[in-house]
């Protein structure tokens, strides 16, 4: 009887072994690998706990960004934070990126309706797949984006994210000083 176990056991285990590869990523026509969903909310809700993490990781990662090129660092700011999740959610509803709200409103009209004390300085937002630092990554190549992102005047930052059923992702940051 434990011979036949034993039989099976190293049939199951040489079998396992005969499983194919993984596939490679599926690539696009830049050569670069083609983005996949990445899921951060529930029924279209960012959970606390994960909105925290994301918003801490994008300030870590912009302050490391910041020192680098002679910056002060930035700190995390309610308000702000409160005036990019909204416009987030509302490119989502008007289906585009970009930088006014479906009311008229701009960034600096937003910064003052979160209670912004502050001076608004700038404004970076995204619809994609992709991870807020593949976002932020794409955010740094051009010139426009990465001047908000390393303004020396800037010393608050607010971050904020929409996801759609689908998985599209609308990214907002904005600074203020």
């Amino acid at each position: 009887m434990i011979r036949f176990f034993v039989i099976v056991f190293l049939s199951v285990f040489t079998l396992a072994g005969c499983a194919p590869p993984p596939l490679p990523p599926a690539l696009g026509s830049d050569g670069k690998p083609l983005p996949q969903v990445y899921r951060i909310s529930q029924n279209g809700v960012v959970p606390e706990k994960e909105l925290a993490k994301i918003q801490f990781r994008v300030l870590d990662s912009v302050n490391v960004l910041r020192a680098a090129a002679g910056a002060p660092a930035l700190s995390l700011n309610a308000e702000l934070n409160a005036a990019a999740a909204t416009h987030s959610r509302d490119m989502s509803v008007q289906n585009r990126p970009w930088h006014f709200g479906s009311d008229g409103s701009s960034p600096l009209d937003r910064a003052a309706r979160a209670g912004y004390p502050g001076t608004l300085l700038g404004e970076n937002i995204s619809e994609t797949y992709e991870t807020e630092l593949e976002t932020l990554a794409a955010w740094m190549e051009l010139p426009e984006t990465r001047s908000v992102l390393l303004d020396p005047k800037a010393r608050d930052l607010g971050f904020g994210v929409f996801q759609e059923p689908n998985g599209k992702i609308w990214w907002t940051l904005v600074t203020g000083g």
